[in-house]
């Protein structure tokens, strides 16, 4: 037998090496249950002599042989041990050949073996099981953990790609809209782009931390329950050669005659060091560990990113946040995590007296106590690591952010009256209108809104100060500042840059970026090509807009300029218009007609970039560019409006003042979206709905979309004739 100078450690040389450790053990405590029956068997065989007894120790010695390999090396050795058996399959071979030359047994004898070797070893093998399955337990425990921190990794991505999704689907809609919801639109795109910005720190900050939970996984978490294995494995050896001790003291008092055979089996017994069967079994299982490679920033297919944290001042605002929140949990998780590491710690070394002989306590229960803590003190050391991660990142890249912060004093309300958030302007409502509240200064918040919330607490105010702050925080979160320029080809210094690569070949667009896109109204807008070339126009001025997407609220009737007129129900109070090209009918709905043809309008354009007239008794859709409505009014009636210029689409060179050229082109068609077409989306995640107003949702599910996110993040579909909200970062369109 070896020498064992070095005590093996089977956490650091066999990591990730749980299954076949386990296994093995395993194996070793069923082997208990065979050295069990065989004492039992031999104290009946013990009364009939000798003859019987050869014949059970030549079995052993063949079930011995057979299991050889799983007791010495596990059942999956990388190396083949050949002819070798452990340590204790030596010592356990020189028990059966003791055995054979005691032909003489006495009834006594019999008796003593079975209340004195085999009861104790049931109850060994009881208790080693039960100690084995807590590991086993726990180490599933563990692998759920990390598999639930790779899932959270994954839903960050996905809420980042919705993100992503929505700035593109802003972009279209900004660049298809028309002046009077220029603004907006651009307003819209740009409080997206911050929202992107938000969802792209949280998903580097989670790829961070689930680096951090792997790698405490594979060299801290895994290695410790493995190094209890071999722990737990060698304490079965340790009582295995003491009940083998008692059997052959027995049989040393009860065989006289045998006195020299006994004595050579308790010279051999000693000599099954525990370490021998776990380094035998370590170097014929010794691997090479595969650590997964780390986490790494993936940017989306839609919107072409790098992996840096956004630092602009927008997100420092939600970074301080963060920031503040991170630091307080380091503080506070810190003491907590020292606390349940003391009670591990105390309870590790009861079980070590238990073992010791010192303590009378359940070594069983002393185990379950030591996995619940160790259970407890993870679950707060992964929100610590967390904590830290975060606070190490965000002041490795922006620096300490909570110096100087005047943070709110938040508590989470229910907000039971109309109450306004003081950072978006919008209302706080639903089912509960959960929302937060400053105990200080009031100011109130949506849950989503409370991490964008600067840190400008003025401190504990008055009734009346509370009353005159929310005056102003409303006026100011009504306000926003101006749209970004999109087309500009110098950018501010103060705005963030909205410069992309050609992203197109990865778009889904209906038509290209670059095309011509006709819509209802687009020869009452230049194009930039045209502003080109004529004199500049003067710019209008521009006004802030909200921060955020606001609900569009009609304003009071004496807002209006003039009452709109009466509405008429015969014919002659219809628009008129007149084709300026001839259209083909492409569909069922739509309708044929040639240049210079009188239409009456019967549906205006709603912004899908087509109308309905009528012809005579027909009538159906048609391009809105196609049509010249009748001449408008004095330029007194409508100030605002600029004359229509000639048609930037047209392949004729002719004015549309007196053309009649044949065979002329029309602008080119924009799709039509929303013209008795239904839009589908796919449910990108699984969704388990909370109220009666939701839809449950599984990965894959398909809805008509009723109306996209309204600014509350939340979308309204319908299926089966019943139309209920979902989340609007689960869903794609399809």
């Amino acid at each position: 037998m070896a020498a064992t100078d070095l005590a093996p450690q089977f956490g650091a040389e066999l990591k990730d090496s749980f299954k076949p450790v386990n296994a093995w053990v395993s194996n070793g405590i069923t082997w208990l249950d065979e050295i069990q029956g065989f004492y039992r068997e031999r104290s009946v065989i013990e009364k009939e002599y000798a003859a019987k007894l050869s014949v059970l120790c030549k079995k052993y010695h063949d079930r011995k042989a057979k299991r050889i390999g799983p007791l010495s090396v596990g059942d999956t050795p990388t190396m083949t041990p050949g002819s070798l058996e452990s340590a204790s399959l030596t010592t356990w071979t020189t028990q059966l050949t003791t055995v054979e030359a005691l032909a003489a047994e006495r009834d006594k004898f019999g008796t003593e073996l079975v209340t004195h070797v085999a009861e104790p070893l049931k109850q060994a093998s009881l208790q080693f099981e039960e100690i084995r399955k807590c590991h086993s337990d726990y180490h599933g425990k563990l692998e759920r953990e990390r598999d639930a921190s790779y899932g959270e990794l994954k839903k960050a991505k996905g809420k980042y790609d919705g993100a992503c999704q929505e700035v593109e689907s802003r972009r279209k809609k900004m660049e298809s809209s028309f002046d009077h919801g220029k603004t907006k639109a651009q307003s819209a795109f740009q409080q997206q782009i911050l929202e992107m910005n938000n969802y792209k720190n949280l998903y580097l900050l989670s790829i961070n931390v689930t680096n951090k939970q792997k790698e405490k996984f594979f060299h801290e978490y895994v290695p410790e329950v493995i190094d209890g294995l071999q722990d737990l494995n060698e304490t079965r050896v340790t009582r295995l050669n003491a009940l083998w001790t008692v059997a052959t003291q027995l049989e040393k008092n009860a065989l006289t005659n045998c006195v020299n055979h006994s004595s050579h089996l308790l010279g051999e017994i000693p000599r099954n060091d525990p370490r021998l069967d776990s380094m035998m079994f370590l170097q014929h299982n010794a691997i090479q560990s595969q650590e997964p490679a780390n986490m790494g920033f993936e940017p989306s297919s839609i919107w072409h990113d790098d992996d840096a944290i956004i630092v602009d001042d927008a997100a420092k605002v939600f970074l301080r946040n963060v920031l503040g929140k991170s630091k307080a949990q380091v503080r506070e998780l810190r003491v907590e995590a020292d606390q349940k590491r003391r009670e591990v710690e105390g309870s590790r070394k009861i079980r070590e007296n238990i073992r010791q002989g010192k303590d009378k306590r359940s070594e069983i229960d002393i185990v379950r106590n030591i996995f619940q803590w160790q259970e407890s003190l993870h679950e707060v050391d992964r929100k610590w690591l967390t904590a830290e991660v975060e606070t190490a990142t965000i002041i490795a890249v922006a620096g300490d952010l909570s110096l100087g912060a005047q943070n709110h004093n938040f508590r989470s309300q229910t907000f039971k009256i109309p109450t306004n958030c003081d950072y978006c302007g919008d209302r706080i409502w639903g089912l509960s209108a959960k929302g937060f509240d400053c105990q200080d200064c009031g100011y109130t918040c949506h849950s989503k809104c409370q991490m964008k919330v600067p840190a400008e607490c003025p401190g504990e105010q008055s009734k009346e100060d509370k009353k005159k702050l929310k005056a102003v925080r409303q006026e100011q979160a009504g306000s926003a500042p101006a749209a970004i320029d999109l087309e500009s080809s110098t950018t501010s210094a103060a705005a963030p840059s909205l410069t992309r690569q050609n992203t197109m070949n990865s778009l889904s667009s209906g038509y290209a970026a670059s095309g011509a896109r006709s819509v209802s109204n687009v020869a009452t807008h230049p194009t930039p090509e045209d502003a080109a070339d004529d004199a500049p126009a003067p710019v209008a001025e521009k006004k802030p807009t909200a921060g955020r997407r606001h609900r569009v609220m009609a304003p009071p009737p004496a807002a209006y300029v003039s009452a709109p007129p009466p509405m008429e129900s015969s014919a002659s109070s219809k628009a008129k218009g007149k084709m300026m090209y001839p259209y083909e009918a492409a569909g069922p709905d739509e309708i044929t007609v040639s240049e210079g043809d009188d239409v009456t309008i019967v549906e205006a354009d709603d912004g899908s970039g087509w109308m309905r007239v009528s012809i005579g008794r027909q009538d159906g859709l048609v391009p809105a560019s196609y049509v010249d409505l009748a001449p408008t009014p004095a330029p007194s009636a409508s100030p605002g409006l600029p004359e229509r210029p000639g048609s930037t689409y047209s392949n004729s060179s002719a004015s549309l003042a007196g053309s009649a050229a044949p065979k002329r082109v029309g602008p080119a068609v924009a799709p039509r979206r929303g013209a008795k077409k239904l839009q589908y989306v796919e449910a990108l995640y699984e969704y388990e709905a909370r109220s009666d107003m939701e839809w449950s949702m599984a990965e894959g599910d398909r809805f008509v979309l009723i109306s996209r996110d309204g600014g509350d993040g939340w979308a309204d579909v319908e299926r089966g004739g019943v139309t209920k909200s979902v989340p609007a970062n689960y869903i794609q369109e399809v």
